[in-house]
C-alpha cells in the first residue's frame, strides 16, 4: 500500500478553491503531498490552503488565471522557489461558468470563453509545468474532463466538445511526454454533488435516477471520489499507466426505457 503514498511530493492543483479541485487537493494532502493551491479567487485559495495545513502538509496559495501564459509561468516560478520541484499537476480548471445556450443561439464570445477555460488552460499548464517535469525526468499530469463527452449536454455543445478535446489532448500528450518519464491521464467525472448535503442523498426511484442521466449506482459522485482516482493516477501504484481515461460517474448512463425495464430488478437487489 505504500505505493499509493505521495509523501513529500509537490502537487499543483488548479481550481483548488472549491469542488473537485479542493477535494483532490485535500485528498493529496491526506496521503502526504504538499499543495500549490492555484486559484483565481484569492479567498477560496486561502481557505483550501488552511485546510491543507491542518492536515500537516505545506500549502502555497497562488492567485492565477490559467488562461494566460505569463500568469501560469509566474505560478510555476513561485512554486519552484518554494519547493524546488513540481511532481504532480492536476488540470482541474474548466466548466461552463454559467454560460449556457443552445447551439443556434450561442454567441461567438461565449464559445471562445468556454474553449479558453477548458482547453487553453489545460494546454498552458501542461506545457509550462511539463518543461519542469521534463528537466526533472519525472512527473505526473492528470486532466479533468467530463461525463458530458459520452452523454452530451445539449445546452452547451461547445462545453462537450472542449471536454472531449481534453481527452484526446491527454492521449496525444501522454505519448509525446512518455520518453521523459511523464505520465498523463484523465478523469471524467459524472454529476458531482459539491454543495449541500441534500445532493448526497441516494436517488432511489427510476425517475430520480433518470434525472441524473440514469446513474446505475444510484447516486452522484462526490469530490472525494475524484480524489481517490487522482491519488491512484499520481502514485507509484500507477507507474505503468498513461493515456487512460477513468470515468468516475456511477456507471454508464442509461436511457429511460432501460431504467423502466430494470426498475423492479433494481429495487429487489438494492432493498428499496
Amino acid at each position: 500500500m505504500s505505493r499509493f503514498c505521495l509523501e513529500d511530493r509537490v502537487a499543483v492543483v488548479t481550481g483548488a478553491g472549491s469542488g473537485i479541485g479542493e477535494g483532490i487537493a485535500l485528498g493529496f494532502a491526506g496521503v502526504g503531498a504538499h499543495i500549490v493551491v492555484a486559484e483565481l479567487d484569492a479567498s477560496k485559495g486561502e481557505v483550501t490552503a488552511g485546510k491543507v495545513r491542518v492536515l500537516g502538509r505545506k500549502a502555497l496559495p497562488i492567485v492565477v488565471d490559467v488562461t494566460l501564459g505569463d500568469k501560469v509561468q509566474g505560478m510555476v516560478d513561485k512554486a519552484l522557489a518554494e519547493f524546488g520541484r513540481i511532481d504532480i499537476l492536476v488540470n482541474n480548471v474548466g466548466g461552463m461558468h454559467g454560460r449556457i445556450a443552445p447551439l443556434l443561439e450561442m454567441p461567438e464570445a461565449m464559445m471562445d470563453e468556454v474553449l479558453k477555460r477548458n482547453l487553453k488552460g489545460t494546454f498552458l499548464c501542461s506545457k509550462i509545468v511539463g518543461r519542469v517535469m521534463r528537466d526533472q525526468k519525472r512527473g505526473n499530469i492528470t486532466n479533468i474532463s467530463s461525463g458530458a463527452t459520452l452523454q452530451p449536454y445539449l445546452q452547451n455543445v461547445v462545453y462537450c466538445a472542449a471536454k472531449a478535446g481534453i481527452i484526446n489532448f491527454t492521449r496525444a500528450s501522454a505519448v509525446y511526454l512518455a520518453p521523459y518519464n511523464i505520465r498523463v491521464n484523465c478523469i471524467a467525472p459524472g454529476h458531482t454533488a459539491i454543495v449541500g448535503s441534500a445532493q448526497r442523498l441516494p436517488m432511489f426511484s427510476g425517475q430520480q435516477r433518470a434525472g441524473r442521466d440514469g446513474v446505475p449506482l444510484g447516486r452522484s459522485g462526490y469530490p472525494e471520489d475524484m480524489a481517490y482516482a487522482a491519488i491512484y493516477l499520481a502514485s507509484d501504484a500507477a507507474s505503468c499507466v498513461t493515456s487512460i481515461v477513468i470515468s468516475v460517474d456511477g456507471g454508464p448512463p442509461l436511457g429511460n426505457i432501460i431504467l423502466e425495464n430494470a426498475e423492479e430488478v433494481w429495487k429487489k437487489v438494492s432493498g428499496y
